[in-house]
């Protein structure tokens, strides 16, 4: 398997891309640490993937952050690949509609929170010449009429300029930083936006490829970027959106 051997954290593991993702990086010989907020929700998680960890951690929070890495390393010795995924959605509301609470916390997890987990991720990929993948959006790409989620998007764009500039920073040390961009994919996230089939139906038909995605097809092009099949790929920005963001 082609990452047997290889430790892995994924963030905001207990569901939807981030649970495919830890899934499928376990199945394919990794031992995976999955972080999250709820303990309930992560230890029956990590009960349904093998060779996983759970470990309570909220990306706003550097100590909660400290600890989880260095938990990983007492029980695994080393950490290859970091897959930060974890972030929230905020409510529709048009820009002059948003307060600095609403928008301060989806900046303080989406973007904010991928600084603290990878600041303290990197002396550990340093000494493996690891793998980060962030876990952008397409609404990172470029702005759709409607959208209407300024703070997410935001988040969204800066974490792709942002994995170029680590890509960058960290090539000396070999490792390699790459970012994925999906488009609406079927998530607890994404439930709101799908709710009837006519919601469904709308959803399928701003993807060129004809539907909306599943967690697996976004965990797939992880394992892609973790594994060293991508050894020299690193600054990229891959879009998974069946096309929605080429339009």
């Amino acid at each position: 398997m082609s990452l047997s051997g290889k430790v892995a954290l994924v963030t905001g593991g207990s569901r939807g891309i981030g649970f495919a993702t830890a899934k499928v990086l376990s199945e394919n010989g990794a031992n995976v640490a999955i972080t999250g907020k709820v303990q309930e929700r992560l230890e029956k998680v990590s009960s349904e993937i093998s060779n996983s960890f759970a470990i309570v951690a909220d990306v706003r929070k550097t100590e909660d952050v400290k600890n989880a890495i260095k938990k990983i390393v007492e029980k695994f010795g080393r950490l290859d690949i970091l897959v930060n995924n974890a972030g929230v959605f905020p409510k529709i509301k048009k820009l002059h509609e948003i307060d600095d609470e609403e928008w301060n916390e989806v900046l303080d997890v989406n973007l904010t929170g991928q600084f603290r987990v990878t600041k303290e991720a990197i002396p550990h990929l340093q000494k493996t010449s690891g793998s980060i993948i962030n876990i952008s959006s397409d609404a990172g790409l470029k702005a759709y009429q409607g959208f209407n989620a300024d703070a997410y998007s935001a988040t969204k764009a800066a974490l792709i300029v942002l994995t170029k500039c680590w890509a960058l920073e960290y090539s000396k040390d070999k490792i390699r930083v790459n970012c994925i961009c999906p488009g609406v994919v079927d998530t607890d996230m994404t439930k709101p936006f799908v709710k009837t089939q006519k919601d469904r139906d709308f959803m399928n038909a701003e993807h060129p490829l004809g539907r909306i995605g599943e967690p697996e097809e976004v965990a797939k092009a992880v394992l892609y970027f973790a594994s060293d099949d991508a050894a020299w790929t690193t600054g990229a920005i891959l879009a998974v959106d069946g096309g929605e963001s080429t339009k």
